[in-house]
């Protein structure tokens, strides 16, 4: 396709979008509505995916060392550790730092524990840190039945229910999303079916004059990318202001680590050229669809 043709079906397309302006405007209002829409859900499903990977990655396994052991046996326990394949670092905490980290957790009423550093009542801890964040129950159930060891903590109940917590919710995301980009390609394909059934005459004068149906084609094409480009502008614009706002309100209340919202740049600029392409994408397919059912008719 040469230049001249191009520019030639980018002029076809605005007269099209012009000569069926309400329709033209329903699809704009709808791919806006539901770029919003997912636009919110991709804001919030990033974040909590976020939240999820921070709090994945600080579940860890530690393996108390049986005080009865000596400091060959706990060395040997902490090499057969190191050696599993699941697991990324092992880290010795002696009970002296499992005191002085109870302390400093608990503020002022951690002093009452300074009693106890005649007399540690506390075990050696071999702090495991996994490959991932599902090896954490395979490390666990394989700690457990080492020698030299007393208990094994990884959070149990908590560790399983965010995983699933985690892992519906993704699911449950997608699926909205996509069940949301779908109606929108519906939204543009029925106004460009209206634009074609309006030009059916001009189509088939095409045709007969040996039109190829990529030519005949192009036009819409366009269109259904004009609509869906356009549809994500305000989106884009209350994405923007929404998110700055919450962010500069929010993030600094957040004092848990993992808590924090995901940074204002770059991620704006990603959602940014997410809903372009969401929008891009929703408009040529559209398109695409119902130009296809009428050139087979």
């Amino acid at each position: 396709m040469n230049y001249r043709t191009f520019f030639r079906h980018v002029k076809e397309s605005f007269k099209s979008l012009g000569r069926n302006g309400w329709m033209s405007f329903a699809s704009v209002s709808a791919v806006t509505v539901t770029l919003s829409l997912v636009g919110v859900f991709v804001v919030l499903m990033m974040n909590l995916n976020n939240f999820a990977t921070n709090v994945e990655s600080d579940v860890e396994v530690r393996v108390h060392i049986d005080r009865t052991a000596t400091q060959e046996q706990a060395d040997e326990l902490g090499t057969t550790l190191e050696s599993l394949s699941q697991v990324e670092k092992v880290t010795l905490s002696s009970k002296e730092e499992e005191l002085t980290n109870i302390i400093d957790s608990m503020g002022d009423d951690g002093k009452a524990f300074e009693l106890f550093e005649q007399d540690n009542p506390l075990n050696d801890v071999y702090v495991v840190k996994t490959k991932t964040p599902q090896d954490v129950m395979v490390v666990a159930q394989e700690a457990e039945g080492m020698d030299y060891v007393e208990t094994v903590e990884y959070g149990q109940n908590y560790v399983e229910k965010l995983f699933n917590i985690v892992s519906v919710s993704r699911n449950v995301g997608i699926v909205l999303i996509v069940a949301l980009l779908f109606t929108a390609m519906f939204l543009i394909s029925n106004t460009i079916k209206v634009t074609i059934f309006a030009r059916r005459r001009e189509i088939e004068i095409m045709r007969l004059v040996g039109a190829t149906n990529g030519f005949i084609r192009w036009p819409f094409f366009l269109e259904g990318l004009w609509l869906g480009v356009l549809g994500s502008i305000i989106p884009i614009s209350l994405i923007a202001f929404g998110y700055k706002y919450l962010y500069d309100h929010l993030s600094p209340s957040l004092s848990i680590d993992y808590m924090q919202m995901l940074s204002y740049n770059p991620f704006i600029l990603q959602v940014s050229g997410l809903l372009v392409l969401f929008g891009a994408i929703i408009g040529v397919w559209g398109s695409l669809m119902s130009v296809r059912k009428f050139l087979k008719a």
